[in-house]
């Protein structure tokens, strides 16, 4: 019987298959999915067969035209291309593998592009939905023009809303109703580097002309002479800004505050606060109890630190440049990686602070943060940080140098280097 394909004749075959020694048929037959590596040919040559054989039907394309390519001398079996990779047993090192590869890292790029631009956002008008917008600078008066880079007035006042009794207690608070300055400070930030500079709340000023916050009023200066936080106690916010414009000349472009509460809470969601206390203090009154050197301050130490004046010779003086430092330090910390990039320390101290801090109507997250930057670069050395400039003392209330003063602000409005120095 024939097993030869219909269509194939003896002499078609030709004398390299299908004949033994003898003429007669091999009784062995290579099964068309294994291909035989004839001898004979050069290298890079394609064999050899003899007359033209047809392509089984079972058998897959190989190659880019009909027959055989010239890989068909590999000893590869049909289906099973060299190295174990699709289509014409050639080995394409990983080639039709990459595209795809190439997409899934463009997938996930975008994926994780598109969740942090979400949550960006989320979390920007999240946070800025909770500042307390609460300070209309625009009906303050006779304002003085603007200068070069950006003026903050920074206070801390001895507000003790939303604290419970035993918050007051643990606080040394006391328990005294409405609320006063405690600390005041001008932050300039501009091209030459920050500077913070603290007005002394004994600081003697003249109380000017004045529209009153809440009658609209308008009341008329008649040069009195107080100590700088009367102004907040007798009109607020709007009339401390216009008492430190008019005793400055120095434009406030934006009003930050924050209660006893707040600063504390502030300083435990960041974790505390590293300090180096040079000389170990102690004050009934606010609480501080400190040894000497390097040791970390929780929320209720660090209020304690920054109020305490009674244990410093220099009272008010000494107390500002405690204020100063930790403030400074707070902000280094606050502005850190550690913190901004880690959602289990940011949401906190957002939180913690931002519901607590009362801010003028066109201050943004964008503005504090710049502030907390600045500030930020007072640590770092980038900048100055002062007490306004002191000539003496009237009635117990501090004098300002009033030629130190008028240079250091034209020095400010100009947007150069501070050379003036502070008490």
């Amino acid at each position: 019987m024939n097993d030869w394909p219909q269509g194939w004749s003896e002499n078609s075959r030709g004398d390299r298959y299908g004949r033994g020694s003898a003429g007669e048929p091999e009784s062995a037959r290579v099964m068309r999915q294994v291909r035989r590596e004839p001898s004979g040919p050069t290298p890079g040559q394609a064999p050899q067969y003899g007359g033209s054989v047809p392509r089984q039907p079972s058998a897959p394309p190989y190659g880019p035209g009909p027959g055989y390519d010239s890989d068909y001398n590999t000893g590869q079996v049909y289906g099973a291309p060299q190295g174990g990779r699709g289509g014409g047993g050639h080995d394409d090192g990983g080639y039709r593998q990459a595209p795809y590869r190439g997409r899934r890292v463009k997938r996930t790029a975008v994926t994780v592009a598109v969740a942090l631009l979400v949550v960006t956002v989320g979390t920007y008008f999240w946070a800025d939905s909770k500042l307390r917008e609460e300070v209309d600078l625009s009906i303050v008066v006779d304002r003085p023009e603007e200068g070069d880079g950006t003026n903050y007035l920074i206070v801390g006042s001895d507000s003790r809303e939303g604290m419970s009794d035993e918050d007051k207690k643990r606080l040394h608070t006391g328990s005294a109703e409405g609320k006063r300055t405690d600390s005041m400070m001008i932050l300039h930030t501009g091209s030459n580097g920050p500077t913070l500079i603290s007005l002394p709340r004994d600081s003697d000023v003249e109380i000017p002309s004045f529209k009153g916050s809440d009658s609209g009023k308008f009341y008329e200066g008649t040069g009195r002479r107080v100590k700088l936080n009367a102004a907040y106690a007798e009109d607020g916010p709007e009339l401390l800004v216009r008492t430190v414009e008019h005793n400055t000349g120095l434009r406030i472009d934006h009003y930050v505050e924050i209660g006893f509460a707040g600063f504390a809470n502030i300083v435990d969601a960041v974790g505390g606060v590293e300090m180096d206390i040079p000389k170990a203090f102690k004050d009934e009154k606010s609480g501080a109890d400190f040894e000497a050197g390097k040791q970390t301050l929780n929320g209720e130490e660090a209020l304690a630190f920054v109020r305490t004046r009674y244990a410093f010779a220099g009272s008010d003086l000494d107390r500002t440049k405690n204020q100063q430092k930790f403030l400074s330090a707070l902000a280094n910390q606050a502005a850190t990686p550690g913190t901004v990039l880690n959602p289990f320390r940011l949401y906190p101290t957002l939180g913690a602070g931002l519901d607590t801090l009362i801010v003028s109507e066109d201050t943004g997250l964008f503005d504090l943060a710049s502030m907390f930057w600045a500030m930020k670069g007072v640590t770092g050395g980038e900048g100055t940080s002062m007490n306004m400039p002191i000539a003496g003392t009237s009635g117990g209330n501090l004098v300002w140098d009033k030629a130190k003063v008028e240079k250091l602000v034209e020095q400010l409005n100009n947007d150069e280097r501070v050379t003036v120095k502070g008490n």
